[in-house]
């Protein structure tokens, strides 16, 4: 997995190659510290989650330490950062529903395909509700996949309500004592609030209909915007209870470092990485992994 990891963050690895060398410069403490601010910032960490990091080393290591200690220092900095208010996710046991939410774009369909792939592997009963019923041929694609891992999509006429679609797919879901419900919502702009309203209405027919399920919020995040991939973050926070994130794209952009500015600034756990189109390019997020992969 590790080996795997290296080799999909290969770009990302490529950005954080200066933060390395400075480890390896015969520098002293404080000026691997000043080029450290730099490094992090052109490797897309951003500037508030870089200062964050800067002054807690700054904060937690003394000025006799050397090159070795403190690059250990940054990698436990990262690993924090990227832990998460609530550490490692339990297993998904019992009714769970998984809404995947984000702007268009993102990869929200295919993340909800890869998901689905996941549990029925793991022995679950899965249902895929397709409540993306505005864009042009997504339920459709969401279909194609359902047939391709012989799971069930429930889908509605087009420009539909969504919460209709969800309302079908709670009921089927629970008709057939259903594991896990994934709910591919429509890609919101961050900044239209009535369509954050209506995520907020398919989120309350999923609570009175399923009533005591697990219910999992994801932000589908698209590794490569880079910085913008926060700003999406912070409105979508105010509107839908979020629970984690979902970082496509990873395997394809040197923008990786985006994904410890979401964790820094706003303390979402990273859930899952996506590496790649195939259902089976998921991976479970782990910090300390991806802080070696980055930094090894």
């Amino acid at each position: 997995m590790f080996g795997s990891l290296k080799e999909k963050l290969s770009r990302t690895r490529s950005a954080f190659r200066r933060v390395g060398d400075l480890f390896r410069s015969g520098r002293r403490r404080d000026e691997i510290l000043d080029g450290l601010e730099e490094a992090l910032i052109l490797a897309d960490v951003g500037v508030p989650a870089t200062e964050k990091i800067v002054a807690d080393l700054k904060a937690r290591t003394a000025k006799t330490e050397d090159e070795a200690a403190l690059e250990q220092a940054l990698k436990d900095e990262l690993i924090a950062l990227l832990s998460g208010p609530d550490g490692d996710p339990t297993p998904w046991t019992g009714a769970t529903v998984v809404l995947l939410v984000g702007v268009n774009g993102g990869g929200k369909t295919t993340s909800a395909a890869k998901l689905a792939a996941r549990a029925k592997r793991d022995g679950q009963r899965v249902v895929l509700a397709a409540a993306d019923t505005f864009r042009a041929a997504a339920q459709e694609q969401l279909e194609i996949w359902g047939t391709r891992l012989g799971v069930q999509v429930v889908r509605g006429a087009y420009g539909a309500d969504p919460a209709a679609v969800v309302f079908d797919a709670a009921r089927s879901f629970k008709a057939q004592q259903g594991d896990v419900l994934l709910v591919d919502t429509a890609g919101r702009i961050h900044t239209k609030t009535n369509l954050m309203a209506e995520l907020e209405k398919v989120r309350r027919v999923v609570v009175r209909e399923i009533p005591g399920a697990r219910l999992e919020s994801l932000l589908v995040l698209d590794a490569t915007v880079g910085q913008n991939a926060v700003l999406q973050a912070r409105e979508f926070m105010k509107f839908s209870g979020l629970t984690g994130i979902f970082l496509t794209k990873i395997d394809g952009t040197a923008k990786g470092g985006a994904a410890i500015a979401v964790a820094a600034e706003l303390g979402l756990p990273i859930r899952y990485l996506g590496v790649g189109e195939s259902e089976d390019d998921l991976v479970d997020f782990s910090p300390r992994e991806f802080v070696e992969a980055l930094l090894s």
